[in-house]
């Protein structure tokens, strides 16, 4: 186990710094000045070369990343200035006296426009991208390994035709599109029936009781955000219910005189569930950074909305932050993944 982990991040450390280095020098070769964008179209020359030396921009490319890399680093050289005002760290050790080597956090910076730190941004948004993805993955599985089972064991009938009909219309929508069709007609149209709104997030602002938790807000946007995968999960189970109920196996159980219920939930399920859940921790990481569009559509507060925001204001810092803090999330999900196959197939050994 301790090995398996430890290839593990190893394999995904090696990712991030891929990932590390294709932002850095992508968003290096952008345009706009983000001493200008920090303070502004009237800031005086004085006050813009400070800032360009506050943000290591007046240093070479080369060393512009090594210093991004020691932000990121959870092991970095910091001065004791810098290390007070932006990190949440412990000292290890002083190298001189204004120099210091601190375990930390990840340090992504601040925000152009804010000046908060980015992480402070995100982590303060995760709550609604994780929440809405849950329910959004809660309601693709639940639905879609249903239709999924039913769709096997009544191979060939109208409900099989169905479920395989419907679940070709979801992968090939595209989620903006049944986001707008969905916000439109339930929250706009049918609104009055429904008691649904086009937007909003987890907690409406009510002028005398202050926030108020709201939940019905959650529903359209985690069922816009959760068709795709349930699409996906309905053919993958239908897929492997159909080879698994044809082994040997599930005839000696009917043989044995268990009941269908039994064999088919018990037993047959359980032995397709590893294409399902494959397809379930790799689209709940797809879920938490693909929800921009979706968490725009219906102004649901998550990391989506505040990077579609930092785009839109230029905002660059958020966006690297947004895209790194992302592809951690992919790598975290993607081990996950592997310890839960030897959970619920006990035929495969990882470690």
């Amino acid at each position: 186990m301790p090995r398996f982990l430890l290839r593990k991040t190893g394999y995904g450390l090696l990712v991030l710094f891929g990932v590390v280095v294709l932002v850095f020098f992508l968003f290096n070769v952008l345009p706009g000045d983000p001493a200008r964008l920090t303070l502004g179209q009237r800031a005086d020359i004085s006050s813009l070369e400070n800032v360009r030396k506050e943000l290591h921009l007046d240093q070479p490319v080369g060393m512009q990343f090594l210093l991004y890399v020691n932000d990121l680093s959870p092991l970095g050289v910091h001065t004791i200035k810098e290390a007070e005002e932006n990190l949440h760290y412990i000292t290890l050790t002083h190298i001189s006296k204004e120099k210091i080597i601190v375990l930390k956090t990840p340090y992504l910076r601040r925000s152009y426009q804010g000046k908060k730190q980015v992480w402070e941004i995100l982590t303060g948004a995760l709550p609604g991208t994780l929440l809405l993805a849950v329910a959004a993955m809660l309601f693709a599985t639940v639905m879609g390994v249903a239709l999924g089972v039913l769709s096997a064991v009544k191979q060939n009938t109208w409900m099989d035709t169905s479920a395989v009909f419907a679940s070709v219309v979801g992968i090939s929508a595209p989620s903006f599109f049944a986001g707008i069709v969905l916000a439109y007609l339930f929250g706009f149209v049918w609104s009055d029936y429904t008691g649904l709104h086009m937007t909003g997030s987890l907690y409406d602002i009510d002028p005398f009781k202050g926030r108020v938790l709201n939940l019905r807000n959650l529903v359209l946007p985690a069922i816009t955000l959760g068709i795709r995968p349930l699409a996906i999960i309905v053919q993958l189970t239908r897929s492997a219910m159909l080879d698994v109920l044809h082994q040997d196996y599930i005839r000696t159980a009917y043989a044995k005189g268990l009941s269908k219920q039994r064999v088919i939930w018990g037993h047959a399920l359980r032995n397709a569930l590893n294409p399902v859940i494959t397809a379930i921790t790799g689209w709940f990481a797809e879920l938490l950074a693909g929800a921009f569009f979706v968490e725009y559509i219906f102004g649901w507060k998550g990391i989506g909305k505040v990077t579609v925001d930092a785009l839109d204001k230029f905002d660059f810092p958020v966006v690297m932050g947004a895209i790194l803090f992302t592809a951690g999330i992919f790598v975290l999900v993607n081990i996950l993944a592997d310890l839960l196959y030897s959970l619920v197939d006990p035929r495969i050994k990882i470690f």
